[in-house]
């Protein structure tokens, strides 16, 4: 009989990348996927160290599944994994604790396990802090029930942000081969992915040989059924001008880019150890909307960094209602052990003050995704949709410039790209209809008209498409 494996995944699109190929190879191995709430007879948990809060979204999801599975193996590999392994190896129930360097062999371990056909008494554990350092090829193709699909192309980091645990997770900076990049984008598209979104933790710094992340776009482009290619969050200081000239001249490169301010003073910058200042942010930001007719960008805001003033936090939330910015994902600091910023000896402001400020710059992220979804009322659109609601007539989708549109037909629309006219926004989605097809049948979203001018007055809630966000070492989109 098939065993049942439930595969979960804390953190960033990166994390949800390398879930999705360990799903296809434990599904070629006989395993039948069920999703997470259901009994299980494997837990696969694909971990993150990004933030406290993670580290025990992941205690919290072993001890859920042994509560209603309490015979099930426990594998854990991932981030926390790889910095936690003390602390994993002593929670009872779990059974296996892959490190980074072995996490794509999961697979194999999880079956050995399996055949042996009882829970050990210890856990087995695979760790070394020595993680490669080599560009590398993966196998496998990622499996996803979704329209968009993720694509890793690149892993570890260099540039040791003060706050940030994931090169000691992931390693130093590693590029994907580019033969293999099109092997899975290939295999994808074949299987009716229409969007690729391309991951890493720092994937403007990709390269093989030679070529860079703007060469391995050109390659993807001629990938047979593929209609979009998206880049995930990159650092500003690895784009150059040649990626922004061909975003603004490709028919598949879509319009996005989603780039980490972290600060916008240029103290607290200086402490993170990011490498620009707040005017060459804004300076590269302001190119870039010249360059890119319709362009999105949004950014990452981490508040509460040690020693950050009440001054330093405002200046942050000027660079951010100034700069022509769709959205920002908002973060708490959280101390991580053996960065330097948990070893500075400087204080984080109060936990009530950090609540405060992440409130502040959310209910800013909220107004600043509303004018730029306001910005295209009225615009005909290009929507891949993706998915419907629970009665079938509610159909969303993403168009290139990220903004999420809901339309009501009675016809599934999904994995189509269809014209849409943007009609009204709500807090999370704008509305719309589509405009090469008269209406299915009169629906139930409200028609919402344009407001006179912008403002901060929200328009009708309906439910929430917000979409999926995780955290990487440079943030994720």
């Amino acid at each position: 009989m098939k065993k049942h494996v439930t595969l979960y995944t804390v953190g960033c699109r990166l994390n949800q990348a390398e879930t999705a190929v360990l799903t296809d190879r434990l599904t070629g191995l006989g395993y039948r996927t069920v999703p997470d709430g259901e009994p299980t007879d494997v837990l696969v948990l694909n971990t993150c160290a990004v933030t406290e809060r993670a580290e025990a979204d992941c205690r919290r999801v072993i001890r859920r599944t042994l509560r209603r599975s309490p015979h099930a193996l426990v594998a854990v590999t991932g981030c926390y994994a790889q910095t936690g392994v003390t602390i994993l190896q002593n929670i009872p129930g779990v059974d296996l604790v892959l490190g980074n360097r072995d996490k794509m062999l999961l697979p194999d371990y999880v079956d050995a396990l399996c055949r042996g056909r009882r829970k050990r008494s210890a856990p087995l554990i695979r760790h070394t802090s020595l993680l490669d350092r080599n560009d590398f090829a993966q196998d496998g193709v990622g499996a996803y029930s979704t329209t968009r699909a993720n694509l890793k192309i690149q892993d570890g980091c260099d540039f040791m942000c003060s706050f940030c645990l994931i090169p000691f997770a992931r390693g130093r900076e590693r590029s994907r081969l580019i033969g293999d990049a099109l092997r899975e984008a290939e295999h994808l598209a074949a299987r009716g992915h229409r969007e690729l979104v391309l991951t890493g933790v720092n994937i403007g710094r990709f390269a093989d040989g030679a070529a860079g992340l703007l060469d391995l776009i050109r390659r993807l482009e001629t990938v047979p059924g593929l209609a979009r290619i998206r880049i995930s969050s990159i650092e500003p200081t690895t784009i150059p001008d040649a990626l922004l000239d061909h975003m603004g001249a490709s028919s598949k490169l879509c319009r996005f880019l989603h780039v980490p301010l972290q600060s916008g003073d240029d103290a607290v910058l200086s402490a993170m150890n990011r490498r620009y200042s707040a005017r060459e942010y804004a300076a590269w930001v302001e190119r870039a909307v010249r360059a890119i007719p319709d362009l999105c960008v949004g950014t990452d805001v981490l508040v509460g960094f040690p020693g950050e003033t009440e001054r330093q936090f405002a200046e942050t939330c000027r660079v951010v209602r100034d700069l022509p910015l769709a959205y920002a994902h908002v973060f708490r600091y959280s101390a991580r052990p053996g960065t330097r910023a948990a070893r500075s000896g400087r204080a984080a402001p109060p936990a009530s003050v950090i609540k405060d400020r992440h409130r502040a710059m959310t209910r800013l992220s909220r107004d600043k995704r509303l004018e730029f979804y306001r910005r295209f009322l009225e615009q005909e659109r290009p929507v891949l949709f993706e998915s419907s609601d629970g009665d079938g007539t509610l159909r969303t989708g993403l168009t290139d410039n990220f903004i999420r549109v809901s339309v009501t037909h009675a016809d599934s629309l999904d994995n189509q790209i269809r014209p849409v006219r943007l009609t009204g926004v709500t807090e999370h989605a704008a509305l719309g209809e589509l405009t090469d097809a008269p209406p299915s049948r009169p629906g139930s979203l409200p028609r919402l008209e344009p407001p006179s001018r912008p403002g901060p007055r929200l328009l009708p809630v309906l439910p929430s498409f917000a979409p999926a966000v995780g955290v990487g070492a440079a943030g994720s989109s």
